[in-house]
């Protein structure tokens, strides 16, 4: 875990120890110095562009919702059924008004973070139907696991966000669930925090909580929540979703706009034809967002995996999906819209060096594509199906240490630093120095979990490995957990709002009694 650190006057042993002092504050939004990894040329990307403007064009994109068929019919776009042909011309001057960046207000103010061009977030995963939890057992959740996992998003620097259901809370009815989720989100943390889509009226719930907390005018102007909105690849839109993004884009509220790519299946064998496709789904949802509110913040974004050719099973890792995100990064750069990823995404069964490679190697390539909504950040392991608390643990001190790679060299104290040479000289050592006394805490990432020490002293300190150290350290945390206090008067109107959605929200026979 990445720890910040307070100054104040005095020795070099009170500075040390304020150093060391745990610090949970949380890391200002992540304002990229790296170089993108850009893998196509320009002529290339004007081809992506051109395929895809001509799958909208003549082959079409279903959106399966009577309102959004009369709005693309005012909008001047060929309907037939509900196929909606869209004329590339009409898709560029919406998808154009869409904002390049915009700001997410939380409700802890200092905790406002940028979005869009080179600016990220990191977003913990969400939807996992199980978790594998501080005992290590593969479980159903309950409502008090998701709220453990929104303390914990809550206390680690590097995670921006305290998301929404990264757990389902089996003990609550799925109609009702997304009231408790949501309040779960705003009571545990002071982050910004995801809004649920899961019907078009559970979306509006969602808008009416926010405007609880932070006031209906306010939502006119500031974004505070985000909703996702999947596609059904290929090229489909489905009433749900498209009632959810309506709620959202109606309210100024962003929505990721995220086709679902399962590379082969969904898409065709082929790392550009797939991206073409996905473009294109992206571009149809972007360029809606704008029929229904002209300016309202947009993200493009997607689900990616492949598909193994062996089983059909998804995939997590692969360098396809690398190559994927470096393409997509430099397809909503071209249309100047921020854009949404996916993170340490892993598809092992427990945590074990299968869930870390791949993990490593998506967050890698998630880095260097440019991504600025980093979602699924911590936790996501059997490819989504639960949410390892040692995981999350781990995946949100790497991303601390991406965090602190993708700013780029400081170079702040290079002069101070280049004094020391000549005063140790050759064959001494840099241990002593007073710059190294000064800056040893800062000047290299020292990561918390990763056990760096000789086998014997490994040994001596009773052998732990990586997932019982995570586990032992989120017990810790929790330990140490403070709640950020709702305001009274709004705590309480939002209590008593999802007391009266609950009575009006019909619950019969929809507990899940599997846990």
């Amino acid at each position: 875990m990445n720890i910040r650190t307070a100054t104040r006057s005095g020795g070099r042993s009170a500075r040390r120890a304020l150093r060391t002092a745990p610090n949970f504050e949380m890391l200002p939004g992540l304002t990229r110095g790296i170089p993108l990894c850009e893998v196509m040329d320009g002529a290339q990307v004007e081809r992506i562009d051109s395929a895809s403007m001509d799958i909208l064009e003549n082959v079409g994109v279903q959106f399966r919702d009577p309102i959004a068929l009369e709005d693309w019919k005012k909008a001047g776009a060929k309907v037939d059924g509900e196929l909606v042909f869209l004329d590339r011309g009409l898709v560029r001057e919406l998808i154009a008004t869409i904002p390049s960046d915009f700001t997410y207000h939380a409700r802890d103010p200092k905790k406002n973070v940028r979005l869009g061009g080179k600016h990220s977030i990191f977003v913990p995963m969400t939807g996992a139907p199980f978790l594998r939890d501080l005992d290590d057992v593969r479980r159903n959740p309950l409502l008090e696991d998701l709220a453990m996992f929104h303390k914990l998003s809550h206390m680690m620097p590097a995670l921006h966000s305290s998301a929404h259901h990264i757990v389902e809370p089996y003990d609550h009815p799925i109609s009702q669930r997304h009231l408790r989720i949501t309040y779960s989100s705003m009571k545990h943390s002071d982050k910004t925090f995801m809004g649920m889509t899961t019907s078009p009226k559970n979306a509006e719930d969602v808008m009416d909580m926010c405007a609880i907390l932070f006031g209906e005018e306010f939502l006119e102007d500031y974004p505070v929540t985000t909703g996702n909105c999947n596609g059904n690849s290929p090229l489909v839109w489905d009433e749900t979703m498209l009632g959810a993004l309506r709620a959202f884009c109606r309210r100024n509220q962003p929505v990721l706009c995220s086709p679902f790519v399962l590379g082969g299946a969904n898409t065709p064998a082929s790392v550009p034809a797939t991206v073409a496709q996905l473009n294109a789904e992206a571009l149809s949802a972007l360029a809606y967002t704008q029929v229904i509110r002209k300016g309202a913040p947009a993200i493009y974004g997607h689900y990616l995996s492949t598909v193994s050719m062996k089983s059909g099973a998804p995939m997590a890792g692969t360098p396809e999906i690398s190559l994927m995100n470096f393409m997509i990064g430099q397809m909503a750069r071209h249309y100047d819209v921020p854009w949404r990823t996916s993170n340490t995404l892993g598809g092992a069964k427990t945590f074990d060096a299968q869930a870390g490679y791949e993990s490593a190697t998506t967050l890698q390539a998630v880095m260097h594509a440019g991504a600025n909504y980093i979602w699924h950040s911590a936790g996501w392991n059997e490819a989504g199906m639960h949410c390892s608390v040692a995981k999350f643990i781990v995946d949100a001190e790497q991303c601390a240490m991406a965090y602190r790679m993708a700013e780029g060299p400081k170079w702040h104290d290079l002069d101070q630093a280049l004094a020391a040479v000549p005063d140790v000289g050759p064959g001494g050592h840099y241990l002593g120095h007073p710059h190294t006394q000064d800056n040893f805490q800062s000047a290299f990432f020292m990561p918390e979990l990763f056990d760096n020490n000789s086998i014997e002293q490994w040994q001596a300190e009773g052998s732990v490995e990586i997932t019982a150290r995570a586990l032992n350290r989120a017990r810790v945390l929790l330990a140490e957990y403070e709640e950020p206090k709702l305001d009274e008067a709004k705590n309480e109107a939002l209590l008593d709002y999802i007391a009266r959605r609950e009575r009006e929200i019909p619950a019969a026979d929809e507990l899940n009694q599997s846990y």
